[in-house]
């Protein structure tokens, strides 16, 4: 048999997983022993499984997590009030973002805030929906240069359409004008249709006052507090706790 080829024309129709098996399954003398029905049952196995894997690697550099924060080591030895039941029931499957529900991190610095919420989104993507991860103060600078040069609604658009949109250290400083109504716009496209991680050093009692307009702060906080999940720590900054120490886990931010 000519396999050259069909190698060709495999590469050619983008069935590069199939092609390496093909040729893994030509110098595997065992395998030249199988029946055609499960050879050909390897092949196409080999094919799914590059594509999964291919578009997990897509989606998680979309997502800019940054890391490789990854629910499996998450710290639960440190006090600082992590439910894991709470947690395995959020990360079975992501079930509150299969479910469009919202997440909310709230704690001191150094507590793990951040960690968590790149955990989160990790594995949210390794189950098949999109990511994004900005700095709130990120965020906002991006809006203010789209609207610039005219890729505000670009913007938007992938701000909108992420299945789940990480923000980090929200509120901690005052909205401006501009920055209330461009978050309201996107809480208002994602609502009830996309889910939301907001990590805060400021309890969420403290967000309408950080937003600033009374009527503005209503509706944010409307779109954002009756469908989600909070956990609120506390405790010692875990990064002075292991200063000079080696870590036993990766969690450190």
């Amino acid at each position: 048999m000519l396999t050259q080829p069909t190698m060709e024309k495999l590469h050619a129709m983008r069935l590069r997983g199939m092609a390496e098996a093909f040729r893994e399954q030509q110098e595997d003398p065992q395998v030249q022993a199988l029946s055609f029905e499960e050879r050909l049952g390897l092949l196409i196995d080999r094919q799914w499984n590059w594509r999964q894997n291919r578009a997990l690697a897509r989606r998680l550099k979309n997502a800019r997590l940054e890391g490789n924060a990854c629910v499996e080591d998450i710290d639960f030895r440190q006090a600082r009030g992590l439910d894991r039941q709470l947690v395995r029931s959020l990360v079975a499957e992501s079930h509150w973002v299969r479910q469009h529900q919202n997440l909310f991190l709230t704690g001191p610095t150094g507590i793990g805030k951040t960690f968590l919420a790149r955990a989160f989104g990790q594995r949210a993507c390794r189950d098949g929906f999109t990511a994004l991860f900005t700095k709130a103060t990120q965020l906002f600078r991006d809006l203010v240069m789209a609207r610039a040069d005219g890729s505000l609604g670009k913007l938007l658009y992938r701000l909108s359409c992420s299945d789940v949109l990480i923000v980090d250290d929200w509120a901690m400083a005052s909205l401006s004008e501009a920055e209330r109504r461009d978050f309201l716009e996107i809480c208002d496209e994602r609502y009830q249709m996309r889910s939301t991680l907001l990590t805060s050093q400021l309890p969420v009692s403290a967000w309408h006052a950080q937003i600033g307009d009374p009527t503005v702060a209503d509706s944010i906080l409307d779109r954002l507090v009756h469908n989600a999940h909070r956990i609120e720590l506390q405790g010692e900054s875990m990064r002075k706790k292991r200063t000079g120490q080696t870590a036993s886990r990766p969690e450190e931010s």
